[in-house]
């Protein structure tokens, strides 16, 4: 088992084997690398946190989301600073923002646009909407009917937005940022799973603690600080691609696979108690998705390589909403939350 630490001892060269992809890297070099290209990451959350009190694990996992090009769900009750961090956002970047409120009577040219005629000219033009901005906030996307959420499918995956008989390429970074409440339920609708399954992290909040609460009170009446400008769209773009070099040992890869599989397929992994639980486990998309938010994690943390813990630390926000709970499961008021830790607590670390 010695040499399955080896990814943990930056300091140590890695160890040359015919059969490792390690042979072809360098993890201290690496590692230097992505501690100097990381170096804005502690700039960009203290500009955040002048304005978001706590909620830290909110902030962290927008910044994995910019990072690893990829859509959040955030879900919580009202006045827990969803919208507000969306926007300090987009302020500390210096991103095009658009906020869409998502209600019962939106049609799905309001969010992407339409064709209008113009008179002078005689002819239809294409007149854009919101959608085409760097930062998308859909606030309170559960309160739009099916076909409205679905409007923004195309523009989720394809990154592209299609009027007529014209395609237009949406600029990046571009990001869906969500919120939904989980608390009133009327006049709410299911998201589709095809569209959950678009967002690479939902992440659920909860209340301040009475510490972070007491500032928040301060901040409020005195009015809360401008956030500056730390970084450019161009330098998010940047750093996307340092991302990816973080590298992902083959064990890390393996470890990945076994705890999606087992979303799937419980039985095979000593759970069988969880198979009348589950109706459909995480798609390839949640093993890509748990990959890249592994990484992104880790070059939030300074890191060039990943270890099993930010797997597990992004595992939960990944997983959550890719996990279907049968009758049975909410009868029994077991959440999703409770099978990914049985999972993880199963399913062998390397």
């Amino acid at each position: 088992m010695e040499e399955e630490i080896n990814i943990n001892k930056p300091e140590v060269e890695t160890p040359v084997s015919n059969e490792s992809q390690t042979s072809n890297v360098d993890i201290k070099a690496l590692n230097e690398k992505i501690q100097k290209e990381s170096a804005f990451v502690d700039l960009l959350t203290m500009e955040m946190e002048k304005v978001i009190i706590g909620q830290k694990h909110m902030t962290e996992r927008l910044l994995i989301g910019l990072l690893s090009n990829g859509h959040i769900l955030l879900e919580g009750v009202p006045g827990l600073a969803k919208t507000l961090a969306i926007t300090t956002l987009s302020k500390t970047i210096d991103a095009k923002f658009s906020r869409v409120q998502f209600t019962p009577d939106l049609l799905p040219a309001d969010v992407v646009g339409t064709m209008i005629y113009n008179q002078k000219q005689e002819k239809f033009s294409v007149k854009k909407g919101p959608i085409f901005a760097n930062l998308v906030l859909a606030d309170e996307i559960n309160r739009a009917p099916a076909k409205v959420q679905s409007a923004l499918l195309e523009a989720m995956q394809e990154k592209q937005i299609t009027i007529g008989e014209e395609t237009f390429k949406l600029e990046e970074p571009f990001l869906v940022l969500a919120t939904q409440n989980p608390v009133e339920q009327e006049g709410t609708y299911p998201l589709p799973e095809a569209q959950v399954d678009r967002f690479m992290l939902k992440v659920v909040l909860d209340y301040p603690t009475k510490e972070e609460e007491k500032l928040i009170i301060r901040n409020s009446i005195k009015g809360f600080p401008t956030p500056n400008c730390v970084l450019h769209p161009k330098d998010i773009l940047k750093a996307r691609e340092v991302v990816k070099e973080v590298y992902m040992d083959e064990k890390i890869e393996q470890y990945i696979v076994d705890i999606v599989d087992a979303t799937r397929y419980p039985e095979n992994h000593n759970l069988s108690d969880y198979k009348n639980l589950i109706t459909f486990g995480g798609s390839p998309r949640a093993s890509i998705n748990l990959a890249l938010a592994s990484k992104a994690y880790a070059f939030i943390k300074r890191r060039g390589y990943v270890i099993p813990e930010d797997v597990r630390a992004v595992c939960h926000d990944v997983l959550r909403h890719r996990i279907g709970l049968s009758y049975e499961a909410e009868a029994e008021n077991i959440s999703s939350e409770e099978i990914i830790n049985g999972i993880l607590n199963n399913v062998e670390i390397p």
